[in-house]
């Protein structure tokens, strides 16, 4: 029979939000992959993961998951990665990998299913969605997303605070992922752009720590790396006036 890798989005931190296909594929799966930076520590995924499978039954695999400035270092540390998940193929023959968020989205599984699509031929590649870090932090904060023709556009700040000042001279709402190093840049952008009133920020969310805040209280200082950010869309018109 084939091995099947399957990406499981569990969310961005409250185990509450796991989809029941997504506890169901946890614990049909042999073994479950949990992402860490090092191996002596808990991450977010795994922190999720653990409550819905046994603690044995999870396995931790190092990726250079912050690695962006060396490539080399950072294509050996997926190469690794690859030939460890690919082990636990041949050994158990069904494989979950679990990430935060959502499989699809900016994931860690992408590259991970890359790898061992080449290592183990025949490999069944599949994955579980995931409620995203934008959609929960809608929810808890109250900022609609998008209404009627609004587009919707998803900026990584890892690729430069210009991407996200083009993005926010755009139309609709305009997410932001990992901006809390560049904290300082993204209030410059919103300022500039005239779209900080209405902008919230989260970090943590679903979890002890978690803080949501508006934009306009940004100063500058250092948020966590997985820190959202959401400027909905300039709204007038009234009830459906983007229909």
């Amino acid at each position: 029979m084939s091995s099947r890798l399957v990406g499981v989005g569990v969310g961005p931190g409250d185990p509450e939000l796991v989809t029941v296909k997504g506890v169901g594929a946890l614990r049909a799966a042999e073994v479950v992959v949990v992402p860490v930076i090092d191996s002596g520590e808990r991450g977010r995924a795994e922190a999720t993961v653990l409550h819905y499978v046994p603690a044995e039954k999870v396995v931790r695999v190092v990726f250079a998951l912050n690695e962006r400035s060396d490539r080399a270092r950072r294509e050996a540390a997926w190469d690794a990665a690859g030939e460890r998940v690919a082990a636990l193929l041949r050994a158990h023959g069904s494989v979950a990998f679990a990430t935060i968020g959502d499989p699809n989205v900016y994931s860690t599984f992408t590259y991970l299913a890359q790898t061992v699509a080449d290592l183990v031929p025949g490999t069944v590649v599949e994955t579980v969605p995931g409620i995203t870090a934008m959609q929960d932090l809608a929810a808890r904060s109250g900022a609609v997303l998008t209404e009627g023709t609004e587009p919707l556009t998803l900026v990584p700040v890892t690729a430069g605070a210009a991407v996200l000042k083009e993005a926010l001279n755009g139309p609709g709402t305009v997410v932001a992922y990992k901006f809390g190093r560049q904290a300082r840049e993204v209030a410059e952008a919103l300022r500039d752009s005239g779209r900080i009133g209405d902008a919230v920020w989260g970090s943590a969310l679903g979890l002890p720590e978690e803080s949501i805040r508006p934009a306009a209280d940004l100063d500058g200082a250092p948020l966590p790396y997985l820190s959202t950010l959401i400027a909905p869309a300039r709204r007038e018109g009234g009830r459906g006036g983007k229909l």
